[in-house]
């Protein structure tokens, strides 16, 4: 048997799935894979204390890169979507809700058929809620949510923004993102300007 169901890592799933999806993959395509749709830094996060994170959008973005995590063949689709319905909420052993409509705080879990060799591949899309939509307000959410005590490490806007420009993530926002965090904070590197937020903080 094969593998019938993947899912497309294109933000944080890339390098933190959770460990239930963690659990079940079976290998990760990563070669010449992109979205199929745009992207851009526009949503806000309750879970990153409103760090901005990638979604979907329908004017501006771009296609971006991306991995299949391909499932194990004995997961079905319908299991695969709860997952990652769960994941994307952070609401563990919850009953997942498949809203028909995105919405600013709705969750749908969509599909591509057919893409890169496997059958099934599942993805999110959740509403964008950033205006406006600067380089300049990027920036600005993703400090004040790295100035969050109660947020684990590596879940803030600085944090974030680095994770996906390593992983050769680029919108038409991004560069410029980069270089507002560093002016605001006058540091010479994402790394840098983070450690400045946390000691002015911690001060």
């Amino acid at each position: 048997m094969t593998s019938k169901v993947g899912i497309l890592a294109y933000g944080s799933l890339i390098d933190d799935p959770g460990p239930e999806i963690e659990g079940v993959v079976a290998r990760v395509i990563k070669d010449g894979v992109t979205t199929p749709f745009k992207v851009e830094f526009a949503r806000t996060s309750a879970t990153r204390a409103g760090a901005p994170t990638l979604v979907p959008v329908d004017t501006g973005g771009a296609n971006v890169a991306a991995q299949i995590l391909v499932l194990r063949e004995d997961v079905d689709e319908s299991a695969a979507r709860d997952m990652l319905w769960r994941r994307e909420t952070g609401r563990t052993g919850v009953a997942p809700v498949n809203p028909t409509s995105v919405g600013p705080n709705r969750v749908i879990v969509e599909r591509l058929q057919d893409f890169h060799g496997v059958p099934v591949v599942l993805y999110t899309r959740i509403g964008a809620n950033i205006v406006p939509l600067t380089a300049r307000r990027l920036a600005e959410l993703a400090i004040a949510s790295a100035k969050s005590a109660s947020l684990p490490e590596g879940r803030d806007g600085i944090s974030y923004l680095a994770n996906a420009l390593r992983n050769g993530i680029q919108t038409p926002l991004a560069a410029e993102f980069e270089q507002e965090v560093k002016r605001q904070t006058r540091a010479t590197s994402l790394a840098a300007a983070l450690r400045i937020v946390r000691s002015h903080c911690e001060g």
